[in-house]
């Protein structure tokens, strides 16, 4: 029986452009599986894996669902028809650099200066505040990434964001990383198995929904070459960057947002109103929403 390995988008440029790759061959553990997929992916090694042969540290690697991280590395044992998912373990535009000084959470929209940060006043948890600075607003291009935040924010429907933050891992490993031509394959055996699922949103609309959103965001790469290409034209290819003064100046909605929800209500799409299209939006850096006095402004 073949070792499948879901590849992520970062890594398909070493796949032929593959979600999928099968392997055949003697494997005991996750390591010996990792070194026939580079036989099929040469390039791929140095993305994975240190120069010592270790994983990196912005990389997750999961066996069946389990992280090999907490189950021991990459001398795990494999079984023979295993699925191995390679994920980033922060996904979105994230910039690559050493995360700022960053102020203490709570405080206004206009931060104590003295080397310290000032940043949007919505940012008030650790984990808002990591978002914050190294996600939220920043231009994204890959369209694994896109399919992740069509299916947060249409999981975030009535809910905080704080919520879906929280969760967010486990929609990951729920929904095979967010690829979409996996996704768009659950059957309703998988989505009933989802719904028992207490690591997401067990809300049977939601959960059909990113299934029939999977199947018609692969129409349209199909017609556009890309998500990406499709999605940046609302914005005429460039991130807005509005000048908000505070977080009372940001709207639910714009003219941009109204027309890709009916663009992409048109083409099936589920849970893509024009506040969650906004969101979308604001998330994915096709719109800089940072106040004017936040330090990832005009960033």
């Amino acid at each position: 029986m073949p070792i499948v390995f879901v590849i992520p988008g970062p890594l398909r440029e070493f796949s032929g452009q593959r979600s999928e790759v099968q392997v055949v061959g003697p494997a005991r553990t996750v390591g010996d599986a990792l070194a026939l997929l580079w036989e099929e992916c040469p390039g791929a090694r140095d993305r994975v894996l240190t120069e010592r042969g270790e994983v990196r540290p912005h990389v997750n690697v999961f066996v069946d669902g389990e992280n090999i991280r907490y189950a021991g590395g990459l001398a795990a044992p494999v079984p023979i028809d295993a699925e191995i998912m390679i994920v980033p373990a922060v996904s979105g535009g994230q910039e690559k650099h050493h995360p700022p000084r960053v102020a203490p959470a709570g405080g206004s929209d206009t931060q104590a200066t003295g080397g310290e940060l000032r940043r949007c006043s919505w940012a008030r948890t650790p984990l808002s505040i990591e978002y914050h600075d190294h996600e939220w607003g920043v231009p994204v291009h890959d369209d694994i990434v896109f399919f992740e935040f069509l299916t947060l924010e249409g999981a975030q429907a009535g809910l905080s964001w704080e919520t879906i933050l929280r969760k967010r891992e486990a929609y990951r490993l729920a929904f095979a990383g967010f690829d979409p031509a996996r996704v768009a394959r659950f059957t309703p055996v998988r989505i009933e198995k989802l719904l028992k699922d207490p690591g997401i949103v067990r809300n049977r609309l939601k959960v059909e929904s990113t299934v029939t959103n999977a199947k018609a965001f692969l129409k349209v790469q199909k017609e556009f070459g890309s998500f990406d290409a499709y999605v940046w034209r609302f914005v005429d290819g460039v991130p807005r960057l509005e000048g908000r003064r505070s977080l009372q100046d940001v709207p639910a909605r714009t003219a941009e947002s109204d027309a890709l929800s009916r663009d992409l209500l048109s083409r099936g799409f589920k849970f893509v109103g024009s506040t969650i299209c906004y969101a979308f939006m604001q998330a994915t850096g096709l719109v800089n929403d940072h106040t004017v006095d936040c330090f990832r402004y005009g960033r």
